[in-house]
């Protein structure tokens, strides 16, 4: 496929937003729960246009019914939302999360604990929080701002999201609600819409060839010689995203293509 550049007044960044709000598209009255700036202007983004009915929080135990821009103060309280029944909606299944990945394998094992063995670990992470219960309970979609090979690894050093391979080999209690809709990165939108369950290339960004992915990815990964272009925010998501969720242009210190 012949490679394509975005237009010249969109950024890579703006791109990246509307793949991470296009996680949310369709989800109905469900908690976004994003992780990360980029991810949280999407949620933000995909509130204000294709899905009206998601709940967004403070990032704290209150539920607001206005759309901030990031770092403002919400206006608008809908609800209470402290930490106990904040873990009722994960076991239930009505919310999705975006989370990063230090480490994520081919099958959407994700690491964010431990770099090395984790007896003796060379680097210490975040731990494994609530990755577990993220990804046997609700839709876990990952951010990762740098596509690299010390992302994308053959082996995670520690599961800490599970992926479909383990989901499969523990049986029916874990794959019920596991899924794992999207990884989105500063190069592709990946899924892992394969007969295995492995990941593949869902859509490339703008100036960004397969090769390219492929350089920077530590496994083999399936790419169709037709795969789509990521598409680009139309005017009145680009309007929404510079001067009312992120006027300040947070989102160029996350994604810096």
């Amino acid at each position: 496929m012949s490679e394509r550049t975005a237009t010249p007044d969109v950024t890579r960044a703006e791109i990246c937003v509307l793949a991470c709000a296009e996680a949310w598209r369709g989800a109905g009255e469900i908690l976004a729960s994003p992780m990360g700036t980029v991810p949280a202007i999407g949620a933000r983004l995909a509130k204000l246009t294709f899905a009206p009915d998601l709940l967004l929080t403070d990032g704290e135990a209150l539920l607001i019914a206005d759309v901030p821009a990031l770092g403002a103060k919400s206006e608008v309280t809908e609800g209470w939302l402290p930490y106990r029944q904040h873990l009722a909606m994960v076991t239930g299944g009505k919310r999705h999360v975006m989370m990063g990945a230090s480490q994520i394998d081919r099958y959407g094992n994700q690491n964010i604990s431990c770099i090395g063995d984790w007896k003796q670990p060379t680097r210490q992470l975040l731990g494994v929080r609530g990755a577990p219960v993220n990804t046997l309970n609700n839709p876990t979609s990952y951010w990762v701002p740098k596509h690299s090979t010390r992302v994308f690894v053959a082996q995670v050093d520690m599961v800490c999201g599970v992926g479909y391979d383990r989901a499969a080999a523990a049986g029916p209690s874990a794959t019920r609600f596991h899924r794992i809709p999207r990884v989105v990165t500063d190069l592709a939108v990946l899924d892992f819409e394969t007969p295995d369950r492995s990941l593949r290339v869902a859509s490339l960004h703008p100036g960004v060839s397969a090769a390219r992915v492929r350089e920077v990815t530590g496994f083999p990964l399936a790419i169709a010689d037709d795969v789509p272009y990521t598409r680009e925010p139309t005017a009145a998501e680009l309007h929404l995203i510079r001067e009312v969720i992120d006027p300040t242009g947070l989102r160029d210190r996350e994604v810096r293509a």
